[in-house]
């Protein structure tokens, strides 16, 4: 999910009873059916389409085909630049000047190529879904968009070192946004929370060496971590499904001694039951808490100078993720993408295009001049 979008996200209804559809995208059209003369047809606009479309993807909600995160995504962009700049467009005069407009209006926000295309994507499904209902024939062609995959801002170990240091010095400190706000100014973030806490770098650390999403993060809690102790030591993670993946995860042995240190303080604050979250507990609305790790943790990377990554990109909570795993294909011995896939609930393909892509051969010099030893 691209930062714009976090941005904008709504609350969204719940989608565990058989009402969710029609409280989530009430009916604002009539059916194909009913659809019995020109008139009507030509009063179709793209956005009736779209909240159309909408409508059925809550359906899709309801019947656990896809998630109601991608629901929520799909409203949010739809919301955000389709439906303003198109929405007006009558369905049937729809043409593939209108899904250039698209790629125009995106790319002049600055929208990365990839995003582009994945609303090119959601404007196809609006377009796809007139043609279900028959209010459309066919669908004009869409125009293409290169993608052109580029790599989250990994750290290397020296930044990453810095990254903790820098939140270990800055503990108990206020935000230097508190010294703006005149008295009584109202700002998106508590001002009780605009204090660097203890658990930043904990959380830091514990990203780069557990392999999880920023998504986990605020998912997570006590009940859902094993320590196990045995040949090695590790976290055994049975974490909620993220992105259609379910599989536990386990952690490095490093993640232990951070995970003890963390339940021990939390246990001296009355808190670390199993129904407790591990970061950030005391706030209930979860994207919140994870929106406020994220503004802290770019506090500390605005005092290391470490904002953007080697090729430009800014980076956020989501780069430990891509650190975690690129440390692993430098550094681990032996380990093949498939494991580290796995335990990483992403794929082989995705390791290759997004984290061994900002690896080179001179990085495992010694690896590649490496020789078997002769059998005895």
């Amino acid at each position: 999910m691209d930062t714009n979008v976090i941005n904008l996200i709504l609350r969204a209804p719940a989608a565990n009873d058989s009402g969710f559809s029609e409280r989530a995208y009430p009916a604002i059209h009539p059916s194909a059916s009913q659809l019995t003369n020109e008139q009507n047809l030509l009063s179709v606009s793209v956005s009736d389409l779209s909240k159309g479309l909408m409508q059925a993807e809550a359906a899709r909600v309801q019947r656990g085909e896809i998630g109601r995160p991608t629901w929520q995504v799909m409203g949010n962009r739809l919301r955000a630049h389709v439906v303003p700049l198109l929405g007006a467009v009558q369905a049937q005069a729809f043409a593939t000047a209108d899904a250039q407009r698209l790629i125009d209006h995106l790319g002049e926000q600055g929208f990365t190529s990839t995003t582009i295309a994945q609303y090119l994507v959601l404007l196809r499904k609006v377009v796809t879904h007139g043609v279900n209902i028959g209010v459309l024939r066919n669908a004009p062609a869409f125009p293409k968009v290169k993608v052109r995959s580029q790599p989250r801002g990994s750290f290397s170990v020296a930044e990453y070192r810095a990254v903790v240091a820098a939140a270990r010095r800055l503990r108990g400190q206020s935000h230097p946004v508190l010294d703006q706000l005149a008295t009584g100014e109202r700002f998106w973030i508590a001002r009780e929370l605009l204090v660097m806490p203890e658990e930043l770098p904990w959380l830091i650390r514990w990203m780069v060496n557990t392999f999880v999403r920023p998504s986990d993060i605020k998912l997570m809690k006590h009940k859902h971590i094993e320590i196990v102790r045995g040949k090695h030591v590790y976290l055994r993670m049975n974490l909620p499904e993220t992105k259609r993946h379910s599989q536990p995860i386990v952690s490095l042995r490093p993640a232990v001694r951070v995970y003890e240190c963390l339940l021990d303080r939390r246990r001296e604050q009355g808190s670390g039951g199993p129904e407790d979250y591990i970061f950030m507990p005391q706030l209930k609305n979860r994207e919140h808490a994870l929106a406020v790790l994220n503004f802290l943790f770019h506090w500390a990377l605005e005092v290391t100078a470490l904002e953007k990554g080697p090729l430009g990109q800014s980076r956020t909570l989501y780069c430990l993720r891509h650190t975690a795993i690129t440390l692993r294909l430098l550094y681990g011995q032996g380990i093949d993408m498939l494991t580290l896939a796995r335990n990483a609930r992403t794929s082989v393909n995705m390791v290759e295009r997004f984290y061994a892509s900002v690896l080179n051969g001179e990085m495992n010099v010694g690896l590649l001049q490496s020789r078997r030893g002769r059998a005895s």
